[in-house]
């Protein structure tokens, strides 16, 4: 695949992996999965999951560092900034930081993989699902898989093609 393909599939991710409400049950649930699955599988990674307005779930596994947790914060605000997953601004820009005129300052926001929006039906975008500490392709697929579990969606059907190291 291509960063076209790569583009349409990201954005299809974000049409269509949309939660019918969103609360803090549901935040505890996909995180303590992605949590399990971070565990079961020895991943090293911070998962935060938020609504603009607090944070809902938060967990690290062995292995992660308070970097970590600050690469999500400034992935959660590439999101809330942009409306978009944060990989979607790697495909599209890629990974170099944001010039000074765009306003985006690089402490606060970053291009990286890893952020993925929340959207609920009838209310849009109104939150954060974001992981940190794999590479930006890994973070992404797995907030994808998250959600696809979550909403009982095949995550074949989603998931970016993998890539040659």
């Amino acid at each position: 695949m291509n960063a076209e393909d790569d583009i349409a599939r990201v954005k299809r991710q974000e049409a269509e992996l949309v939660l019918p409400v969103f609360d803090e049950a549901v935040a505890f649930e996909i995180g303590s999965a992605i949590r399990g699955r971070a565990l079961a599988e020895g991943l090293s990674l911070v998962v935060d999951i938020r609504s603009w307005d607090r944070q809902l779930f938060f967990a690290a596994t062995p292995g992660t560092s308070a970097d970590n947790a600050e690469w999500v914060r400034r992935k959660v605000n590439s999101v809330r900034r942009f409306q978009r997953a944060s990989y979607r601004l790697v495909l599209e820009r890629g990974e170099a930081p944001f010039s000074v005129q765009s306003g985006a300052d690089p402490a606060d926001y970053v291009i990286a993989g890893g952020g993925f929006p929340i959207r609920v039906t009838g209310a849009g975008i109104v939150g954060a699902l974001t992981i940190s500490g794999l590479p930006g392709r890994s973070d992404h697929g797995v907030a994808v898989d998250a959600l696809c579990d979550h909403l009982g969606k095949a995550r074949a059907d989603y998931a970016l093609a993998e890539v040659a190291n």
